[in-house]
């Protein structure tokens, strides 16, 4: 299509998508992404959650999840964002959202300082009663690891040199024998709240048991 016509009808965006395919470069490639300002955990449970135990279990998985990103972009935060709802397509059930901001005393890319901090929240949030269908965790104020200012309450920094090497030891053994085989004791066993995946797709690029077999006649 000419490209007077594609940015007259579609904008500018589309007609430089048609330069490119022509092979006219005009849309840069970022070839490292820029570290995330803020990152988000949350996923909608597989059925409602009632106690407050079962949030917590949530709460601290979706927490781990959100840490291990911190940890990869070598970046801290400073505070963490906790939010609940109920399911809002269900209006005869009672309705509940709400959501707080915990700031850290120092900032941290620990899971257990992080889910600690959460689950503080998470406990000034809660109401009985409710039917919660989602939550989740924002992990938010991000900085560079490489330079945290140091704490008045640790000035040697001890326990961030420890804090460094409990999380790397958690992260190398979940990598080598998958995800969870480490977790806080928050977090549960059983997640009766997980999200169901019985219609996923199969994984055939990331999980070897799922890839597709075929069979000889």
């Amino acid at each position: 299509m000419p490209p007077k016509w594609l940015r007259a009808e579609f904008g500018v965006v589309m007609e430089r998508t048609g330069d490119e395919l022509r092979g006219i470069s005009c849309l840069a490639l970022e070839e490292v992404a820029p570290a995330k300002q803020q990152i988000i955990a949350s996923r909608s449970f597989g059925q409602m959650v009632v106690t407050e135990e079962g949030l917590a279990e949530a709460i601290s998985t979706y927490v781990a999840r959100a840490a291990e990103k911190l940890r990869q972009q070598g970046s801290v935060c400073h505070a963490i964002h906790v939010f609940v709802m109920t399911n809002q397509f269900r209006p005869n059930d009672r309705q509940y959202s709400n959501g707080i901001t915990i700031p850290l005393r120092d900032a941290s890319n620990d899971t257990r300082a992080l889910t600690t901090a959460a689950l503080a929240g998470l406990r000034r949030l809660y109401r009985p009663g409710y039917l919660y269908k989602k939550a989740g965790v924002m992990l938010l104020e991000l900085s560079s690891g490489a330079q945290r200012q140091g704490s008045l309450f640790d000035p040697a920094g001890a326990g961030t040199e420890r804090s460094g090497s409990a999380m790397a030891a958690l992260d190398a053994l979940n990598r080598r024998f998958g995800r969870d085989t480490v977790v806080v004791g928050s977090a549960g066993t059983h997640k009766t709240w997980a999200m169901r995946s019985e219609n996923r797709s199969p994984r055939y690029t990331t999980n070897w048991d799922e890839l597709p077999r075929v069979r000889a006649n």
